[in-house]
């Protein structure tokens, strides 16, 4: 067993600081858009993200349906199917980014409309909004990028290109808004510059294993009937939970907006400091993902128990860990975020939830892991729709008589809804995914 503890760490430790480079973007972009003037163009800036986490997020399963899929070919050392997988999501990438593209105008302005917010900031919002909608294309390829890299266990080169994505935003963005000032405007160029740098990277970190050991493309394979509906079919459900999942997140928000640019603004920030416990916790999660796809592809049961325990184990320390530091230094890092004084006041109203937020979500994060890696699409769907019912009808009900505490309280309840409910299906992936001609030895 303390092999696998010592596989899985050493796998998710380059994931976990890889993730930890993604809220980097959101980070930094709170951090400059709260210390420009007024609180509007930090609200601008957090509406204009939940719209980018509705359209890309949206588009997930291209990141974790390329997982499972390349993770079990690599597996069962199908070095042509592999190929094949990557190729077939870069395609799809691109036609998706093609349609958001042309769709832009309306998209964007449904969706200021839908999240409500005052002038001010959905003046911001849609400033930023029509920036960064260029990235579009780039964006998307690179989560089929990453998803490669995760299902071949490339740890380090997935680090590699998250971090130069995250550094190039970073270096543009302090450069735009601190020296040229050119405000909201200048982060969103920032965050297009570094998505398009990011794919190009990316294209040159995959090349090479993405024709090695095959024959060379056939389009009639790459457009094979079964092998687009078995992928197109992953896609939907992963689709429908992850529109689910970001269905709540626009909840949140919206609700959050209805009560003030400072409470919408708060929100935000905590919110962030949640998506930093989030990707790292998440690290676990995508080791889990490509060991767990190793060992259904090669048909391995022990292997897929054992990773289920040690990942789960070493999830669940990080994320008491996290939350300790939360309620150690949460004043300090509020602080850090703004220096509004009454979104700072907010804030500190509400961190005991982001505290309590990571030993809440851990559960949730690793079973999407496992089930990503099992290619079990379906149920992860039918988790998410049940778990945001549960939120909607919570955050009615306990907004109305304990206001933003309420909806902080049921967005709880949702997170622990979405590891119950994923819990009590988990007993059919050993089952269901290791038929009886089993690998009984380990990796």
């Amino acid at each position: 067993m303390a092999h696998w503890y010592r596989r899985v760490l050493f796998l998710a430790i380059p994931l976990i600081l890889s993730n930890l480079t993604q809220p980097l973007l959101s980070t930094v972009d709170t951090i400059l858009s709260g210390h420009l003037p007024g609180a509007a163009a930090l609200g601008g800036v957090a509406v204009s993200g939940i719209f980018f986490n509705a359209v890309f997020w949206s588009f997930g399963f291209l990141r974790m349906g390329t997982t499972g899929l390349v993770a079990q070919a690599y597996g069962a050392h199908n070095h042509t199917a592999l190929r094949l997988h990557f190729l077939r999501g870069l395609l799809t990438a691109f036609t998706i980014g093609a349609i958001v593209l042309t769709l832009r105008g309306p998209l964007i302005a449904l969706a200021i409309d839908l999240l409500g917010a005052s002038p001010e900031v959905r003046q911001n919002a849609l400033l930023y909004c029509h920036i960064r909608i260029w990235s579009a294309p780039a964006a998307l390829a690179n989560y089929v990028i990453l998803g490669s890299l995760l299902g071949r266990q490339r740890a380090r080169a997935a680090l590699a290109l998250q971090a130069a994505i995250n550094g190039v935003n970073v270096v543009v963005a302090l450069w735009l808004v601190m020296r040229l000032h050119w405000g909201v405007a200048g982060i969103a160029t920032a965050t297009l510059t570094a998505e398009w740098t990011g794919l190009l990277l990316g294209l040159a970190l995959t090349r090479p294993f993405a024709s090695v050991g095959a024959a060379p493309l056939r389009w009639r394979e790459l457009l094979d009937g079964p092998s687009l509906r078995h992928l197109f079919a992953l896609n939907r459900d992963i689709l429908l939970r992850t529109v689910s999942l970001v269905a709540a997140f626009a909840w949140f928000t919206r609700t959050g907006a209805r009560a003030g640019d400072a409470t919408l603004a708060a929100n935000a920030l905590l919110l962030n400091l949640q998506s930093i416990a989030s990707y790292a916790l998440d690290g676990f999660a995508n080791a889990t993902e490509a060991l767990v796809g190793e060992a259904v592809g090669a048909r391995r049961l022990a292997d897929y128990r054992a990773v289920l325990r040690s990942s789960t184990v070493m999830a669940f320390a990080v994320a008491a860990a996290i939350a300790l530091v939360y309620l150690g230094l949460g004043a300090h890092l509020v602080a850090l975020f703004t220096n509004q004084e009454a979104v700072r006041q907010l804030a500190l109203r509400y961190l005991p939830w982001a505290v309590l937020l990571p030993v809440v979500s851990v559960w949730g994060y690793q079973l999407d892991g496992i089930f990503i890696g099992a290619t079990r699409a379906r149920d992860l769907r039918d988790s998410m729709l049940l778990s945001l019912a549960v939120f909607l009808a919570l955050a009615v009900v306990l907004q109305k008589y304990f206001g933003n505490h309420g909806l902080w309280c049921a967005f709880c309840c949702f997170l622990l809804m979405r590891g119950l409910t994923l819990g009590l299906r988990l007993p059919r992936i050993g089952r269901e995914s290791f038929g009886p001609s089993l690998n009984p030895k380990s990796a």
